[in-house]
C-alpha cells in the first residue's frame, strides 16, 4: 500500500478486491506515520549553517544578510569581516560569498533574480512570490511560491499556509494551511512549530502542543520558550521535559555565537 507499510498488493485486481477491508487500517497507520515523520526533532533550523564560518545562523533575521547574487545566508560576522577586508584592499563591494559585484540598480538585481528563476532556483522563486506578494498580485505570488515550495524552500511553504488561511490568490483552505504548516514545521521552521503548537492548544490537544513548542524551542525559539512555562506552571509539561527543553534552547542560541560576530554587532549600523 502507497500509504502505509502494513500490507503489499500483488496486483492492481489485488488491491480492488482487498482495499475496502483494510482502508480504516491504513488511515490509521498513516496518520502515526506522519505524526512520527512531525515529531522528529529536526537537527538544525531550516536555515542552516553560515557558508564561511560553518557556524548555525540565528533564528533573528538583523543577525544574517541574504544575497540574492548566491541564494545564500551570510552571518553578520562574515558579512562585516568582507566590509573590512574590502575596505583595507580599496576593493570593490562584492559577496563575500560567490564574490559576484552587487548590483548597481534594482533593475539589475531583477535581471538577477529573474535569471536564477529561469533556473528553478527555490531561493529566487520565493523572492520573486514575495515581490508580487507586496504588490498585491496574491494569485501570481501564489503561483512563485507553490514552485519554490516544490523545491523544498521552507519559506515558500510557510507563506502558502498564510495564503491558504487568510483566502489570498486562493480560496480558504484549512487542510491545505495545515498540510504546508507542518511541511515547513518538519524541515526545521520554529515559527510554523509554535504556530502548530497554538493551532493544537486552542483545540485542547496539550500534549501535541507541547511536543511541537519543545522541538521549536530546542531550535533557539523564544515564544516557544515562553509558552512552554506557562505550560508547566499549568501541569501540562513534566519537570524533565521543560529542563530539556531549557538546556536544548540554550544550546542552540549558545551555538550561533563567535567573536567574529560579537565583533560586528559592534560594528555594523541597525536595521531599520
Amino acid at each position: 500500500c502507497a500509504d502505509c507499510d502494513l500490507v503489499r498488493y500483488c496486483s492492481d485486481k489485488c488491491q480492488q478486491d482487498h482495499r475496502p477491508g483494510h482502508e480504516v487500517m491504513c488511515r490509521k497507520r498513516a496518520a502515526e506515520l506522519r505524526d512520527e515523520l512531525l515529531f522528529r526533532q529536526p537537527e538544525s533550523s531550516y536555515l542552516g549553517d553560515c557558508p564561511i564560518c560553518c557556524l548555525p545562523v540565528s533564528l533573528d533575521p538583523n543577525k544574517y544578510v541574504k544575497y540574492s547574487c548566491c541564494s545564500k545566508l551570510v552571518c553578520n560576522g562574515c558579512t562585516a569581516a568582507n566590509i573590512s577586508r574590502q575596505f583595507d584592499e580599496r576593493s570593490p563591494n562584492v559577496c563575500p560569498f560567490c564574490q559576484q559585484l552587487y548590483a548597481k540598480s534594482d533593475e539589475e538585481m531583477e535581471r538577477r533574480n529573474k535569471k536564477r528563476c529561469e533556473a528553478n532556483d527555490p531561493f529566487a522563486l520565493r523572492e520573486e512570490g514575495r515581490t508580487h506578494f507586496v504588490d498585491g498580485e496574491y494569485e501570481r505570488a501564489f503561483e512563485y511560491f507553490t514552485k519554490a515550495a516544490d523545491f523544498g524552500d521552507v519559506e515558500a511553504q510557510f507563506n502558502l499556509s498564510l495564503m491558504y488561511r487568510e483566502g489570498l490568490g486562493v480560496e480558504k483552505d484549512e487542510k491545505m494551511e495545515l498540510y504546508y504548516e507542518e511541511e515547513a514545521a518538519i524541515s526545521g521552521d520554529p515559527s510554523s512549530r509554535y504556530s502548530l503548537g497554538c493551532h493544537e492548544g486552542g483545540n485542547g490537544r496539550y500534549d501535541r502542543a507541547v511536543k511541537h513548542w519543545i522541538i521549536a524551542a530546542k531550535l533557539g525559539d523564544d515564544d516557544s520558550i515562553e509558552k512552554l512555562k506557562e505550560m508547566y506552571k499549568c501541569g501540562y509539561v513534566s519537570k524533565e521535559d521543560f529542563a530539556s527543553a531549557l538546556r536544548g534552547h540554550q544550546a542552540a542560541v549558545d551555538g550561533t555565537k563567535s567573536a567574529q560576530r560579537d565583533l560586528a554587532e559592534k560594528r555594523l549600523p541597525p536595521r531599520s
